[in-house]
């Protein structure tokens, strides 16, 4: 039988296994998504809306709740991966942020600053103001270079809705691409999330041509199940790793949601929106290249309300106006990278 010892090596772990013929280490690096429910400062921007979001708005939201509110996110944060990835993951996406001011205020928040977390961030035209970012340990990730990619309806110019962010950088010596998401919310129809599926899977296709091996990740709330036709046809992200052909995607999420295991909990069932979707170049068993190993839905029991109407859910920052002083409706995910040292 297999043995694994866990060791600290810089700022990853290091997995040994031990057997009668070899012994082999491998470097973890975490890749993480969380929507933060709205991570908003206390100003009032004149090109957005969210005048709720101000002391004089719905929400009453000031500079106390707005400072709990970075230090509520910052300990997810800095809890994620730790088992693994004391150091946390090399990569972070975020959706429902307002702005870089929230992004600075956040990295810089704490005891989550002093893991120097670099920031990826681009405005987007989302009426609501919430735009999705990446922040990034550059220990562990080289940033090379980033783009928002729009997400426009040639039928309808004046349809605003969330960039699409494409990072690409080194992690382990190898280039890796990265597309942050926050697809349309369930209040639009669903052939909203399909078009975004194809505006995702166009980029996808884009760096597939280039390299038909490459390592490309699609993370983000897509407001859609695994099994939905933007995320299973759309996307093409496949249940099986042994489905997955050359062009196909892997989702290793969708054995989570046929478990009844979600990221967010509405009318007593749970969605599993927070997905982390991978191409087949990073699902091969050759570990002497950057691979899939495993993930997980960071689900500790402090971001669950424990009593009440809806005990079980994730505790989120406001539930029918009132201050809860919690953390996001959504539930953080992340999966794991190895390869042999």
């Amino acid at each position: 039988m297999m043995k694994r010892i866990i060791s600290l090596f810089f700022f990853t772990i290091l997995f040994v296994g031990l057997s009668a013929q070899q012994k082999k280490s491998y470097a973890v690096y975490g890749m993480a998504f969380y929507n933060v429910e709205n991570l908003f400062d206390t100003e009032d921007s004149e090109d957005t809306n969210d005048v709720e979001f101000t002391p004089e708005g719905g929400y009453h939201w000031n500079e106390m709740k707005y400072q709990n509110k970075l230090g509520n996110i910052a300990e997810v944060l800095d809890q994620l991966g730790g088992k693994y990835c004391p150091a946390g993951p090399a990569i972070i996406g975020l959706s429902e942020v307002e702005n870089r001011r929230v992004l600075e205020d956040l990295v810089q928040h704490g005891d989550f600053a002093r893991k120097n977390y670099q920031i990826v961030h681009e405005e987007s035209p989302d009426w609501r103001g919430i735009d999705v970012a990446l922040i990034y340990n550059p220990e562990l990730f080289t940033l090379e270079s980033y783009k928002a990619v729009p997400f426009t309806l040639p039928d309808r110019p004046d349809y605003a809705s969330r960039d699409q962010l494409l990072v690409t950088g080194t992690m382990a010596g190898e280039t890796v691409h990265v597309i942050v998401n926050h697809w349309p919310s369930r209040r639009a129809k669903s052939i909203r999330r399909e078009q975004a599926a194809a505006v995702t899977r166009g980029i996808v296709d884009s760096l597939l041509s280039l390299d038909a091996q490459a390592k490309i990740m699609v993370m983000g709330d897509l407001n859609d199940d695994p099994t939905n036709n933007s995320v299973k046809k759309v996307l093409k992200a496949k249940r099986k790793k042994s489905d997955v052909d050359a062009g196909d995607m892997y989702n290793p999420f969708w054995d989570f949601y046929a478990q009844g295991i979600g990221t967010l909990a509405y009318k007593g069932s749970w969605n599993l929106f927070d997905q982390i979707i991978l191409s087949h170049g990073l699902i091969g068993s050759d570990k002497s290249e950057l691979s899939y190993w495993k993930s997980e839905i960071f689900n500790k029991e402090f971001l669950i309300n424990q009593e009440g109407q809806f005990k079980g859910y994730p505790k989120r920052t406001h539930s029918k106006g009132i201050y809860l002083n919690g953390y996001s409706d959504h539930l953080p995910v992340i999966s794991y990278l190895l390869k042999e040292l």
